[in-house]
């Protein structure tokens, strides 16, 4: 059974307006994005916890399109998801680079089919 409450320390994480059309955000916005997550080089801690996805103080939830990866030849898995974060939506690329990470996919794959399961 996979547990409800999930972390990682993560190097590599992208966020940016979603859908492409949808409403502008503010430059605030855009600069508080940047300053702590898009181009942030420190680590930040990256919470899943059921139906919510929380980095650094971001807390994104009505999650959807949720997909995981391990790209070729790379020691990482990535998971990419839609959701909002106060009255703004998103899309999210979050990457953990682990020894690991065939572990973290299958963590991550068994936290979707648990919390999502109609989600494709």
């Amino acid at each position: 059974m996979v547990n409800s409450k999930i972390q990682y320390l993560c190097e590599k994480i992208h966020v940016h307006r979603w859908p492409k059309d949808g409403p502008i955000w503010d430059d605030s916005v855009q600069k508080e994005l940047d300053d702590a997550i898009n181009k942030n080089p420190n680590k930040k801690k990256v919470t899943i916890n059921e139906n919510v996805i929380q980095i650094e103080n971001f807390k994104f939830t009505a999650l959807e399109k949720i997909g995981i990866t391990v790209p070729f030849f790379k020691k990482e898995c990535t998971l990419i998801f839609e959701g909002q974060f106060g009255p703004l939506f998103a899309h999210v690329h979050v990457t953990v680079r682990s020894e690991n990470y065939v572990d973290i996919f299958t963590e991550l794959t068994s936290w979707k089919n648990k919390f999502f399961p109609n989600d494709s």
